[in-house]
């Protein structure tokens, strides 16, 4: 058997891809001076940006001046989230999300309640979704904004969003869509969506770490985070990280160019995965399995496993994953997302996200590795009690 490592955690990051680094090496060094500056390096760093921002813009179907750049996905968040509800306050104060956002997301709204925001925060089913009648019944003519993701970073659950996006808009309502686990996977045009804002991450997709982007649709207000200097129109002050947004409009355009090919193998590999584990395992239970979902994502639940023994042993055998579950000083408490899910299994869930460089050897290594590491798990609580 191989030792070499399996690493089944692209949800939370993915490995630069060469081609990105190639492109964003001459802007760490001669390439890399301010874009603000008027002189011919300034002139040749703007230009980049400019650059970056056309490449993004032409896959998300928008206007180059329609992209914001960031330092990532929870800024983007914050900017369209807080900047909206603040722009429209005299308006309203009525913002609608799921209980499955992102922590950006969530965090952004906690934020915003502290400034006097009424927050309604939707349930979704067993498998992640939120009911589109149920979100047009929270809408409220006070609503100034709705936030629903595009995908979640969890269970992998696609949203209607385009649904959920003509209902908003029609109310009078912003919308945004954390797409920060679509980008790359899923169609960002954001016409077609119908969306107001939409914010990504440029390591979700082979890219850098450190840089995202926001759309935000021609008239839509926000109110800025970031005083200073006035780039990015005045929404987003701070000098340009030029290599980020360089590497980030290669990533987009590589993984934009490669996406069926790749979601229908990924998709192949992870109905593998899911299809071995639960014919050797009992008492599992593949969360968001009956709905539209992330190709490369697999959530499964385990009864009578506690999920960070679960990752520990699965690192001591050479595999890197992750839980549907957040661990704290010593006990094992359900995340918000697993949480949310009605008839979610009790026990411990475990994340397995696959990438461009997964094989099926590696997939069949993992499930081999897996029923006696269950095993020994369930094994040990039945002991300890």
């Amino acid at each position: 058997m191989s030792d070499a490592r399996i690493y089944l955690d692209h949800a939370a990051t993915t490995p630069l891809a060469a081609d990105v680094l190639e492109e964003m090496q001459p802007y760490f060094s001669h390439g890399g001076y301010n874009p603000g500056s008027i002189h011919a390096e300034g002139r040749r760093a703007r230009a980049a940006v400019d650059s970056a921002r056309e490449r993004i813009a032409a896959i998300l179907h928008c206007k180059p001046k329609e992209i914001v750049f960031t330092a990532g996905g929870t800024e983007a968040d914050n900017m369209a989230i807080i900047g909206a509800a603040r722009a429209a306050r005299q308006r309203g104060r009525h913002v609608v999300a799921t209980a499955i956002e992102h922590h950006a997301v969530l965090h952004a709204l906690r934020a915003l309640r502290d400034e006097g925001f009424d927050i309604t925060l939707l349930p979704v089913d067993q498998d992640g979704v939120v009911d589109p009648a149920r979100f047009a019944e929270a809408l409220r003519d006070d609503t100034v904004l709705a936030s629903v993701m595009y995908a979640n970073n969890e269970i992998g659950t696609i949203e209607p969003i385009v649904q959920l996006a003509r209902t908003a808009r029609e109310r009078g309502a912003v919308f945004h869509t954390d797409a920060v686990q679509a980008a790359g996977i899923l169609d960002l045009d954001v016409t077609a969506l119908g969306i107001d804002t939409l914010a990504i991450s440029a390591h979700k997709f082979y890219g850098p770490k450190g840089v995202g982007a926001l759309y935000v649709r021609d008239a839509t207000r926000l109110e800025p985070l970031i005083h200073g200097g006035g780039q990015e129109r005045g929404r987003r002050s701070g000098t340009e990280n030029v290599a980020g947004v360089v590497g980030m409009a290669r990533a987009l355009e590589l993984a934009d160019r490669a996406r069926d090919a790749v979601n229908e193998r990924l998709g192949r590999l992870r109905d593998l995965l899911e299809a071995k584990v639960t014919a050797s395992i009992a008492h599992v239970r593949v969360n968001a399995k009956g709905v539209a979902r992330l190709p490369g994502l697999s959530s499964m639940s385990f009864a009578g496993v506690d999920a960070e023994s679960l990752l520990i042993a699965l690192d001591l055998a050479g595999v890197a994953a992750s839980a549907g579950s957040a661990c704290a000083a010593g006990s094992l408490e359900a995340s918000h997302v697993m949480a949310a899910l009605s008839e979610a299994s009790q026990g411990g869930t475990l994340r397995l996200s696959l990438g461009r460089g997964t094989t099926p050897e590696e997939i069949e290594r993992v499930a081999s590795l897996l029923p006696s590491l269950v095993a020994s798990q369930r094994e040990g609580a039945v002991l300890s009690v």
